[in-house]
C-alpha cells in the first residue's frame, strides 16, 4: 500500500507515497471515521453539538499551549533577531504615526545577555512565536523589554508565562521591582500587565515611543 523512493527535488531524501490499494484503502477507513463521527453527533441536540465543537477548540487549545517552550536564547541568535523584527514590525502597523526603530531607545545584546540580563524565545514545535528581554539594572530594580507574541499563537498564555519567567528571574538576581513601558495602542499588553499586579508610574525612561510606563514589586 505505500512505496518509498527518492524525493523529486532532493535525491538525498527518501519518500512515502500511497499506492493506488493505499488510496483504497484511506478512502475505507475515511469513510468509516465519517461513519463513526456521524453515529456520535446524530443523538446531540444542536445547542450540544455546538457545546463539543467549543470543548474541542479548548482541548485542542491546551494541548498547543502545553507544547510551547521557553528557552533562553542569545539576543542574536536568528530567532530571537527574527522575532524583534516581527515585534517591530507589528509596532509600526498598529501606530497611527508609525515606529522608527532607530529613534527607539536601544537594547544592546550584552544588555539582556547573563550575568546582565536574559532574552527568553518561546518555540512551539520548534517555531519561534514569541520573545521578551531582561534587563537587570543596579539599585535592584530591572526592565522588562521586547516582549512579543506571534499572533497565531495568541490566546495560549505565552505572554503571562514570559512575563511570570523573567520575573522569576530577576528575583533569583536580586530584583525587588520591576519595570517597563508600551505604547497606548498595544491595548492587549496593557490588560495583561495590569492584571498580572503592574501598576502604572511616572515616565521613568527616554523611550519616544512608550506612553505608558508600569512597575510591579516582585
Amino acid at each position: 500500500m505505500v512505496t518509498v523512493g527518492p524525493a523529486e527535488q532532493d535525491r538525498r531524501r527518501r519518500v512515502a507515497r500511497l499506492t493506488r490499494r493505499g488510496h483504497a484503502e484511506r478512502r475505507v477507513l475515511d469513510r468509516r471515521s465519517d461513519e463513526t463521527a456521524r453515529s456520535v453527533l446524530t443523538p446531540l441536540t444542536e445547542p450540544q453539538r455546538a457545546r463539543l465543537v467549543v470543548a474541542m477548540r479548548d482541548v485542542e487549545r491546551l494541548l498547543r499551549a502545553g507544547e510551547v517552550a521557553l528557552e533562553p536564547t542569545d539576543p542574536e541568535h536568528p530567532d530571537a533577531l527574527r522575532c524583534v523584527a516581527a515585534y517591530f514590525a507589528e509596532l509600526d502597523r498598529r501606530s497611527e504615526t508609525g515606529f522608527d526603530p532607530e529613534a527607539s531607545v536601544r537594547v544592546q545584546p550584552e544588555e539582556v545577555r547573563p550575568p546582565r540580563g536574559l532574552v527568553l524565545v518561546a518555540r512551539l514545535r520548534g517555531e519561534a512565536v514569541g520573545c521578551a528581554a531582561l534587563r537587570l539594572h543596579r539599585d535592584a530594580w530591572c526592565e522588562i523589554k521586547r516582549m512579543w507574541v506571534a499572533e497565531s499563537a495568541r490566546g495560549l498564555g505565552i505572554g503571562r508565562r514570559l512575563l511570570g519567567a523573567l520575573e522569576e528571574r530577576a528575583r533569583d538576581h536580586g530584583a525587588r521591582v520591576a519595570r517597563l513601558d508600551t505604547n497606548h495602542n498595544l491595548v492587549e499588553a496593557i490588560a495583561l500587565y495590569r492584571s498580572a499586579g503592574y501598576v502604572e508610574i511616572p515616565r521613568f525612561n527616554d523611550e519616544p515611543f512608550a506612553d505608558h510606563w508600569f512597575e510591579k514589586r516582585l
